[in-house]
């Protein structure tokens, strides 16, 4: 399985940036598909999930500010982040794997992780 994150970049408070996941191969992992993040010098910690039955998780930082939304035809997972923070500033991370998605947060180990893409907010 394979993660392409795309759509990262700059922006100033209070604008919006869109990121993608494009996930190709065996796809049998994907029942939860989300969006992590990680800061410097900060633990990794889940931004926004999905999961197989269409049920959404998001963080309580970003509830009403980020949307996640999969595009089942193009093996896709957007997350749509409007009005970023300073402290939305991270590298994010696109998964797939089983637990994550119901609103845990849970790491089995046996996820499946893209290779990230910055998020800058000022």
């Amino acid at each position: 399985v394979q993660l392409v994150e795309s759509g990262g970049g700059s922006v100033q408070v209070g604008g919006s940036l869109k990121l993608s996941c494009t996930i190709s191969g065996d796809t049998y992992s994907t029942y939860c598909m989300g969006w992590f993040r990680q800061a410097p010098g900060k633990a990794r910690e889940g931004v926004a999930a999905i999961g197989g039955d269409a049920v959404t998780s998001y963080a309580d930082s970003v509830k009403g500010r980020f949307t996640i939304s999969p595009d089942n035809a193009k093996n896709t997972v957007y997350l749509q982040m409007n009005s970023l923070k300073p402290e939305d500033t991270a590298m994010y991370y696109c998964a797939t794997g089983w637990a994550f998605c119901d609103g845990s947060w849970k790491l089995l180990g046996l996820e499946y992780w893209g290779q990230g893409t910055q998020v800058t907010v000022s």
